[in-house]
């Protein structure tokens, strides 16, 4: 479902998942930024459910390194931001019914992302390297409507995978493209917490639930990638 600028393929999803089922995609007619979203319906309840949002940043890692350069570093900040060499292009995010219960099994998870396609300031590649735009990094070919195809594909393989093998390889496929130090272990629990150990016996938690609620690389005001 194409969606005129403006508008926002997120809360589009949303709002129409329970009507429209699984499977439907909804997208932004845009140049400079890949925003879509996904309606997914999960079998399981919320709280391993949510474990989706997994399935959908490997993904959309996978779509960006169809169109990368060689050696491009293509990397996850825990849990939903993406970098390129470093430099902030995006991330997903999911959402679910505000009324759904933890050990209920969810009418729908709604997964959408957001990818700068092309940078619209002055800004060379390499000057800012909290921010940064496929076009900088040389994904010439990468343009929104690639990224979402992409996209679209990569997470069909994703889900597949997982009903046929279980939720194992789909966390190893995540923790393989997480950024940080690499001397920490990282293990994916039951409910999508990321379980981190480094250098000692003490395991830190993280709260995929609660890190969910407000994405780490929207900028909420102009709806699009952090600056």
């Amino acid at each position: 479902m194409r969606l005129r600028e403006g508008r926002c393929s997120f809360t589009h999803a949303i709002d129409i998942a329970e009507d429209s089922g699984a499977g439907t995609l909804t997208y932004v007619g845009r140049f400079d930024v890949a925003e879509f979203a996904v309606v997914l319906e999960p079998s399981e309840p919320l709280r391993t459910a949510r474990r989706a949002f997994y399935a959908g940043m490997v993904a959309l890692t996978d779509a960006l390194r169809v169109y990368a350069p060689p050696n491009k570093e293509i990397a996850i900040d825990w849990p939903d931001a993406i970098r390129v060499d470093g430099g902030l292009v995006g991330g997903g995010r999911l959402a679910w019914p505000s009324s759904a219960k933890e050990g209920e099994l969810p009418r729908w998870l709604v997964f959408g992302a957001m990818i700068r396609t092309v940078a619209v300031t002055e800004r060379e590649a390499g000057i800012d390297p909290l921010a940064s735009a496929l076009d900088q990094e040389g994904f010439d070919e990468a343009g929104p409507v690639q990224v979402t195809e992409s996209f679209a594909r990569n997470l069909l393989r994703s889900l597949d995978a997982w009903q046929t093998d279980g939720f194992d390889g789909t966390a190893r496929d995540f923790l393989r493209r997480l950024s940080g130090e690499r001397e920490s272990t990282h293990a994916i629990a039951e409910n999508g917490d990321l379980m981190t150990r480094s250098g000692t016996n003490l395991t830190e938690r993280h709260d995929l639930r609660k890190s969910l609620l407000s994405p780490s690389w929207l900028e909420p005001k102009l709806r699009e990638p952090r600056l």
